[in-house]
């Protein structure tokens, strides 16, 4: 979410951007509620506990990559002390939310960029604008418990810099303004990181840039930008002129015209018949819903898929159906009877599939004239999304559902989850108990 203006000057000085970044985000929030895991080798894995998409630092400095399969890691975790954690989405979101409730509050504008990061517009003198990163990274600390670095520069380019800086160096608590840092310091440390260290370079783009003898920031930032625009782009020509000090990318309003909605998983074991894809269709497409009805939209098209493994032997099968629905809406018994019909008619059974997703696309806010429906009763399904919202935010996510998508317990199907944390902050018989 963004507002207020980007640029120019303040009352208390030059404004300038902070890019706050929460440091390895998934395994801070698991130490959160797990202070064991504290100065342990700790990894988060992908759904199905496939591959370790996160890493605690000591379990970098073990030379443990992003993207391992876990089989790989698993038979030397007991001898390195390591601790696997399945992905506990609700718990990263939760944590993600009051981060940037409380970030937002420190400046004149917010962008929220993902899950762990987010821009800041800051006023303020060169003291003042450290004093505030400082009691930044203080807040979160205290109050949700997960730490970050602030990085703080005239252009986001320069900011996500100045967050790199910031990451890798201890000594300078967590936090780096450029403008208080030596010019020669600064050139000395662009001269080092490679320019596909910068934020938006690519490994390909770096490739090329290598070719004309551009290898480093510092290079990047000699170059002609109108030169850059030709042969590469305008969005790079934009980096070159942000790593110079001139503010071309603006904030981005993290809700304007949203195009989709999507729910997609992959399942833990493969899904054979048409009864238990029935069931993944009411589940997911009442998760996304959900989602839908949180961020204020109706859609006005559904479209569903699924897949077989691309590494399994036999035919394989990708089946998608996409339905117009007769209005939008964002009803859920709707939502769930169009997704569940649409698959049956494009479901092949004995096919082993292993992943599935509904997409909603038709996007307007659920605030516009609503086309009159005498079929359907205020009482029986206008407001039932609603009320289903509020039993979930109530009492969890597994609450309450509609026919199968109610299920009391987790399918076969479901996603393998062997590590996963509690939810602390999102299910009531997950709530930390204290005792003194």
């Amino acid at each position: 979410m963004s507002s207020g203006t980007a640029s120019g000057e303040t009352s208390g000085g030059a404004a300038r951007i902070a890019l706050v970044d929460v440091n390895n985000f998934y395994v801070s929030c698991e130490r959160v509620f797990d202070p064991r895991l504290e100065g342990r080798p700790v990894v988060v894995l992908s759904n199905n506990d496939g591959c370790v998409v996160a890493r605690s630092q000591e379990a970098k400095s073990l030379g443990i990559a992003t993207g391992v399969p876990w089989f790989q890691v698993e038979p030397l975790a007991r001898r390195w002390g390591l601790v696997a954690r399945s992905s506990n989405y609700e718990l990263y979101g939760d944590l993600s939310s009051r981060v940037m409730e409380l970030l937002g509050r420190f400046g004149v504008w917010q962008e929220v960029y993902s899950i762990d990061e987010c821009f800041l517009g800051l006023p303020g003198s060169e003291a003042q604008l450290r004093t505030t990163a400082g009691a930044i990274r203080t807040a979160v600390g205290r109050r949700v418990g997960v730490p970050v670095c602030v990085g703080v520069a005239p252009t986001k380019t320069l900011a996500k810099f100045a967050n790199h800086i910031a990451k890798r160096n201890p000594g300078m608590g967590g936090v780096c303004s450029l403008d208080s840092m030596p010019a020669g310091d600064i050139e000395r440390i662009q001269s080092r990181v490679p320019a596909t260290g910068l934020w938006g370079v690519g490994r390909k783009t770096g490739q090329r840039l290598a070719a004309l003898g551009i290898e480093t920031i510092a290079d990047l930032k000699a170059a002609d930008p109108l030169m850059i625009r030709k042969r590469f782009s305008v969005v790079l020509q934009r980096t070159v002129l942000e790593l110079n000090g001139t503010a071309c990318i603006p904030p981005i309003d993290e809700h304007a015209d949203k195009q989709q909605i999507i729910f997609s998983r992959s399942f833990s074991s493969p899904v054979t018949t048409a009864e238990e894809m029935d069931q993944v269709m009411a589940v997911y497409a009442q998760r996304a819903a959900a989602r839908m009805a949180e961020d204020g939209l109706r859609a006005s098209v559904l479209t569903v898929t699924a897949g077989t493994s691309r590494f399994a032997g036999g035919a394989a099968s990708f089946p998608s159906a996409s339905v117009q629905l007769p209005a939008p809406t964002q009803d859920p018994i709707q939502l769930t009877r169009a997704a569940v019909g649409a698959m049956r008619g494009v479901f092949e059974a004995g096919q082993k599939y292993v992943r599935a997703g509904v997409l909603f696309t038709g996007l307007e806010p659920a605030d516009a004239q609503e086309a009159f429906d005498p079929f359907v009763s205020d009482l029986d399904q206008r407001h039932i999304g609603d009320l289903l919202g509020s039993v979930r935010a109530k009492f969890g996510e597994a609450a309450i559902g509609l026919g199968q998508g109610g299920l009391a317990a987790p399918a076969a199907w479901s996603m393998k989850r062997e590590f996963s944390s509690p939810r602390y902050t999102t299910e009531w018989k997950d709530l930390p108990v204290v005792r003194a």
